[in-house]
């Protein structure tokens, strides 16, 4: 067997000494096999329309870093890649993670020694008595050299320090899922404001089509009234519809120039330096294989899950540096150096001085501070888990709405097509008549004032399928795993 002197036996327990705290495991996975009520299907096509494709919905498949390449839309990527190029917040975010990574690395300095150098020169005058010692010559009047080097280390015995550095890198952790997110935010937001601003595009041209309509409508009533062949009342009514018909443009072209100015400031420039990048739906093709994470994976994958879980881990590292602080403290410390009254004489014998020193702090008494600033760390452990739960059933609740969305969004434009075929089809039987000279003009008119409202709600329908299938993509992640900067940027370790 063995013996270790005590010296060595010292020695190895400062070194490999005890843990305060909990070892932290982070949470399972959530038991449960889908996000919705209901088996995945194919969303219902509706040919001949804007993004009219049918969706399937991939089980277990995995999500591109550039999702957004999926919608065959060149201005888009060209915005996107602006955009995660020179954003503000998302390079502010990006500061945050080296600060978190800085931070890191100078607790990491507290596992080595503290080393110190310094020098001081002093002219002293002491009185002509002995209320002071002098130099052996006697002198009252002198100068004093001395540099000197100072060693302090403090052991971990009790892993204050690893727990302090273990709870830093939680927090580097959390600052770079916070990152993440805010680029798979961006991405997701450059992507529906640009398709609402296509939608929004099409909605004002067909507002001022049904201006035009109405205005003309109003003018064949005025002259019906004129000959007798309409009343008062058909003409206040027309007069009504036609400044319904345009109020209804200034809210629009208020929501336009507001994308106009949400993509510019996405794109990190100010709303009067639009991006020249223009889009139409037309332009966009719709996903047909959409990609759906295994439930088992949503929380690998969601960035505000792992920060969430990353502040789990830095909350168990706190109950471990409450646990530590209330644990004795040892420093060691150690001085060398020279004092001499000439510089010259600066090292030569009898200048040397040295010492060491080990010094052991324990708290006594401090009126329950320490003991309940561990309470509180435990109950600040219970909140962060509570609040992992918390953004991991919102990460659920996100897709499932995201899903259920894009099956109704894909029932609701066959609905709006279908109704745009009916208006489509009545304006052209009314042209018809019209020309046989079986109707009036206004009958004609009041056919294309339906076909033109039937087709804003078909924009409006078409760019729900646009928009919620990128809200999708972001609800699952983003796919940011596989692009090598966001990776690159884990710095712990």
């Amino acid at each position: 067997m063995i013996k270790l002197r005590p010296t060595a036996t010292l020695a190895l327990f400062l070194v490999t000494g005890c843990v305060a705290g909990p070892n932290f495991a982070p949470p399972a996975a959530p038991d449960t096999k889908g996000y919705a009520d209901h088996p995945l299907t194919i969303t219902a096509a509706t040919p001949g329309v804007v993004g009219g494709d049918a969706q399937r919905f991939v089980s277990g498949g995995d999500i591109p870093d550039d999702w957004w390449t999926l919608f065959h839309s060149k201005p888009l990527d060209a915005l996107i890649a602006q955009a995660l190029a020179n954003n503000p917040d998302l390079k502010a975010a990006q500061a945050a993670l080296t600060v978190a990574h800085e931070n890191v690395l100078a607790q990491k300095g507290a596992f080595l020694p503290r080393v110190t150098a310094g020098a001081t020169a002093t002219r002293e005058q002491d009185p002509s008595g002995a209320l002071a010692p002098v130099p052996s010559n006697n002198a009252f009047r002198y100068d004093l050299f001395t540099p000197q080097l100072s060693i302090s280390y403090t052991p971990d015995v009790f892993g204050l320090n690893r727990r302090t550095v273990e709870s830093a890198a939680a927090e580097e952790q959390a600052a770079r899922f916070q990152m993440i997110a805010a680029d798979v935010t961006l991405s997701s937001n450059v992507a529906v404001a640009a398709i609402q601003e296509a939608s929004l595009e099409d909605q004002v041209a067909t507002t001022r089509q049904l201006i035009a309509i109405d205005t003309k409508m109003l003018g064949i009533v005025r002259y019906q009234l004129g000959k007798g062949y309409a009343s008062g009342v058909d003409l206040a009514a027309q007069q009504s519809q036609l400044a319904q018909t345009q109020a209804s443009l200034p809210p629009l072209l208020k929501q336009l120039d507001q994308q106009h100015n949400i993509l510019s400031v996405l794109a990190g420039r100010f709303p009067n330096q639009a991006p020249p990048e223009k889009f139409s739906l037309a332009s966009l093709q719709l996903p047909r294989d959409v990609p759906v994470s295994l439930p088992s994976d949503l929380v690998k994958q969601r960035p505000d899950v792992l920060q969430a879980e990353a502040n789990m881990h830095a909350a168990s590292a706190q109950i471990g540096i409450a646990a530590a602080n209330r644990l004795p403290n040892i420093q060691l410390t150690a001085n060398a150096g020279s004092t001499a009254l000439a510089i010259g004489q600066l090292f030569g014998p009898g200048t040397g001085f040295w010492n060491i020193g080990a010094a052991l702090l324990a708290p006594i008494f401090d009126g329950g501070t320490l003991r309940h600033q561990e309470r509180g760390a435990r109950a600040a452990y219970v909140q962060a888990a509570q609040q992992y739960r918390s953004t991991v059933l919102t990460a659920f609740q996100n897709v499932a709405d995201s899903l259920t969305a894009l099956e109704q969004d894909a029932a609701g434009l066959k609905a709006s097509a279908a109704a745009a075929d009916a208006a489509a089809t009545t304006l052209t039987l009314s042209q018809r008549r019209y020309k046989d000279g079986y109707v009036g003009y206004l009958d004609v008119l009041t056919a294309e004032q339906a076909d033109r409202q039937a087709r804003l709600a078909l924009v409006q329908a078409e760019a729900a399928r646009y928009a919620d299938t990128a809200a999708l993509f972001q609800a699952l992640g983003g796919g940011w795993w596989h692009r090598a900067d966001l990776n690159a940027s884990n710095h712990a370790g």
